[in-house]
């Protein structure tokens, strides 16, 4: 016999299986318990516009779901899309509760526990809520603020810099963190950089298997943010490994300093399907990036390394006094070969913790 809440934290540990791979949808994880408590089918949103976490649960238990207990991470959708409503699909199965962690944000999809109540069947909700948050944040985040989940991505050396005197950066990280990073990139829909990185380094920004460098399946976006339209022809992210967007100003949009306007570029990723955004470089970027307040999780791949002169990290970032540093909480702490990696939030300031969104201002909401 499972229990609830140990079924709950195996179906956030499907989920996690679908990062990379799913979105404009979110990640879902669902185990499906018997009438005496034994796991009779499981599953996981693998593709958009492939089958449901439920829909792949509910045909793996069949008859065996009726009078039992559908435990989700994701309250189930109640809207006709590319697949039909998983709450119709378990209401048809027989199912007699459903417990869900978190409740959906989108008011397309949302509604699935009130139908399922209205059908008779028990639902709870909140069962670790707070870990099925965390391993849905990218899409939680971006649904509800309209805007991609960005991670600012970058190595440097303990003294803060990421690149020599002479310019030269290749490799301040070990090959044990840039593996890391090509399995980081397969978690997202967009890779940013700056122009000034793509002409001093042509990096691919693509994700590929170190083992062997082949190219993995499904490749990230790669996002040029490149004002001036400056990038070379022959730059390695022009080529036919991975779709590329070279953003210009003219076509964005620019900002009161004539760059790419860094909100109007996010409104347009989220529009396209981007949900989860990883900010690759250079150091201005990233400055423009967190003096917008656009920057949700930082992890850095710090090198055991002093140049004592050099490239900076992070420049520009519109911070003038120790009192308005941007405060960080970190969520985890690692060594990856001889290098630390930290991953971290930021830290919210009480003048920013009162909502900034709401269902009607979501770009999927339709009358009713």
């Amino acid at each position: 016999m499972v229990t609830e809440d140990e079924a709950m934290r195996r179906a956030v540990a499907l989920a996690a299986r679908g990062l990379g791979t799913t979105s404009p949808n979110p990640v879902v994880g669902c185990i499906l318990l018997g009438p005496a408590g034994d796991v009779v089918g499981e599953g996981f949103h693998a593709y958009a516009g492939g089958p449901h976490a439920e829909i792949v649960a509910l045909a793996q238990a069949g008859e065996r779901a009726r009078g039992g207990t559908c435990v989700v991470s994701l309250e189930p959708c109640n809207h006709t899309g590319r697949t039909g409503p998983c709450s119709e699909a378990l209401i048809n199965a027989g199912v007699r509760r459903v417990v869900i962690a978190v409740d959906d944000p989108t008011p397309v999809a949302a509604g699935g526990a009130a139908t399922l109540r209205a059908a008779g069947i028990e639902v709870i909700t909140g069962v670790r809520r707070a870990e099925a948050e965390m391993g849905n944040v990218a899409w939680l985040t971006a649904v509800r603020r309209c805007r991609p989940y960005v991670t600012w991505k970058f190595a440097a050396t303990l003294d803060g810099r990421s690149a020599a005197a002479d310019s030269t950066s290749q490799w301040i990280s070990s090959a044990e963190s840039r593996a890391d990073v090509h399995v980081l990139r397969s978690t997202v829909d967009a890779i940013v950089a700056g122009v000034g990185t793509v002409v001093a380094d042509d990096p691919q920004l693509t994700v590929r298997d170190l083992r062997d460098g082949t190219l993995a399946i499904k490749q990230p976006l790669r996002v040029v943010v490149d004002s001036s339209g400056r990038t070379p022809k022959d730059a390695r992210v022009r080529d036919a490994a991975a779709p590329t967007w070279i953003v210009t100003a003219a076509e964005a949009g620019a900002g009161p300093d004539g760059r790419v306007d860094l909100n109007a570029l996010l409104t347009t990723l989220f529009r396209r399907g981007v949900r989860n955004v990883l900010l690759e470089g250079g150091p201005t970027l990233a400055g423009g990036f967190l003096a917008a307040g656009l920057v949700d999780r930082v992890i850095g791949y710090v090198a055991p390394k002093l140049l004592g002169a050099g490239r900076a990290a992070l420049v520009d970032a519109g911070i003038n006094t120790i009192a308005d540093a941007v405060d960080l909480d970190f969520t985890d702490i690692a060594r990856i070969g001889d290098d630390l990696r930290f991953t971290a939030i930021l830290r919210q300031k009480p003048a920013d913790s009162s909502p900034d969104w709401k269902p009607s201002d979501h770009p999927e909401r339709k009358a009713p």
